[in-house]
């Protein structure tokens, strides 16, 4: 996958560079600012690519990797280069990365390679701006907040663990991320669409999605047969059958109402239909991809850590004490999983679900003794500000303690910041300590070390992270 990724940085790249070749030729773009205003570094020595194979290059999620940490160590902590096809200053300063996130629409917008745009679709929450971002925006977080306070989804989070941990009992191995997708997926289909695991439709839609996420990494050539039009053709098929959900559910009425987001976004007149199905699919992405990918790194580091995963152990059997057999998990449960919320924190700290986002500068920006050029790329990596010793006392080292000191907090970015906050954060650590909790209170595992989270710069891992487990007998 890593390499069918590098494949669609190089044929984005050359497109963007070509473009910004020719605008520059014709004098579209104005002149750089004077080289003293601007941070150091290298454009690279490659036409178009710049440094962007480098900068790409796969790396344990746990670390910065060597490109970073190069030029910090030659640049400092901001520093220019030429990535993805134009000039672009990278930040691996947290107080610059705070103020980009916190100045979106105003100085700086969120600007990814045209290939994200044509595969996720042009009203992607990902992708769009202004008051259509906020129109959007509000309408996801409305289905999140009704989904926190929904005693039946939680306690359908509560079955569809149980459920999953139960039927490994008579298995010794299990490839955790790949399980972890599903569940996930699952998850949100139930909330979105009311459709069950069982449901032919749901492996239909799992299916098209997968296909949509190969070609997501995949050289963007609109061509019959390759990923990357597979892909395209995926996306067809899943809106296609978004669309006939939303007709069927309009012709039942009122009367025939599951409850469910779809349910909720019918009500919102002011969404046009590809609006309402862009949310969908946003939502049935950020579950498959993001929480999923929380739950494995939560479930390797804590592989390696044995007193982390022994106070997490207590603090569950303690929890489950309190509870009458059969009961479910809700929403107080949660709020009283301290531990283990240190626990989901210092694993974002520590594997970095997002390494970095895309924004450009939308005019002149002066920060300190800097003035970023209008129209430069702009790329905050939070990785870098996460894993800084200036910042975090034995960065490289999983303490879910530090999280006890509650500055900790202001000093990562894990879902981002500002107007473009992931609204479903609270939701995916709610559905991994939900997980959790089943998971460690009924089986022990080992991962190999080898089979660690890798920045792709997506989150991937070697192996698929392969566990052993061992069912517990209490």
């Amino acid at each position: 996958m890593a390499a069918s990724f590098l494949a669609v940085v190089f044929s984005t790249t050359l497109f963007s560079g070509i473009v910004v070749f020719v605008c520059k030729l014709f004098g579209c773009i104005r002149n750089e600012k004077p080289i003293d205003l601007l941070p150091k570094g290298s454009m690279g020595w490659f036409p178009f690519l710049g440094e962007t194979l480098a900068f790409l290059k796969p790396h344990k999620s746990n670390s910065t990797g060597t490109f970073l940490q190069q030029h910090c160590s030659r640049y400092g902590n901001i520093f220019k280069s030429h990535l993805f096809g134009g000039p672009t200053i990278v930040s691996c300063d947290l107080e610059f990365n705070v103020f980009i996130l916190q100045n979106e629409e105003r100085l700086f917008q969120t600007s990814y390679p045209k290939p994200v745009h044509d595969i996720l679709g042009k009203l992607s929450m990902m992708l769009v701006s202004g008051d259509l971002h906020k129109k959007l925006r509000s309408a996801a977080v409305s289905f999140i907040n009704v989904s926190k306070s929904s005693p039946d989804f939680l306690c359908y989070v509560d079955d569809l663990c149980i459920s999953l941990v139960d039927s490994w009992r008579d298995k010794k191995q299990v490839v955790f991320f790949k399980e972890a997708k599903e569940l996930t997926f699952y998850l949100m289909l139930k909330n979105l669409l009311s459709i069950e695991p069982e449901d032919p439709v749901a492996g239909e839609i799992l299916g098209d999605f997968l296909t949509f996420m190969k070609g997501f990494v995949s050289l963007p050539i609109l061509i019959p047969g390759t990923a990357y039009a597979k892909a395209v053709k995926a996306r067809k098929r899943i809106s296609s059958t978004l669309k006939e959900m939303i007709r069927n559910r309009e012709n039942e009425g009122m009367h025939k109402k599951r409850g469910d987001f779809l349910d909720e976004l019918l009500g919102k007149v002011w969404l046009n239909d590809e609006e309402k199905v862009s949310i969908l699919l946003d939502l049935l992405l950020a579950g498959y991809e993001t929480t999923s990918g929380l739950m494995a790194l939560v479930v390797y580091f804590l592989a390696h850590a044995p007193s982390s995963l022994q106070a997490l152990k207590d603090e569950q059997q303690a929890l489950r004490k309190t509870k009458k057999d059969g009961e479910p998990l809700n929403w107080e449960d949660f709020k009283k999983m301290e531990f283990t919320s240190h626990v989901i924190s210092e694993s974002l700290r520590c594997g970095n679900l997002v390494k970095f986002v895309h924004r450009r500068a939308l005019k002149d920006v002066k920060f300190k003794e800097y003035v970023i050029p209008g129209g430069w790329q702009v790329l905050p990596i939070f990785t870098a500000a996460h894993l800084d010793p200036s910042i975090h006392e034995h960065p490289l080292e999983f303490n879910p303690w530090r999280w006890t000191d509650q500055t900790t907090s202001k000093k990562v970015t894990p879902f981002g910041g500002g107007l473009r906050i992931c609204p479903g954060a609270e939701l995916g650590k709610l559905e991994t300590a939900f997980f959790l909790h089943h998971f460690v209170l009924n089986f022990r595992w080992e991962a190999k070390e080898e089979d660690c989270p890798i920045s792709c710069p997506y989150l991937d891992f070697k192996g698929g992270l392969v566990l052993q487990i061992h069912q517990l007998h209490n």
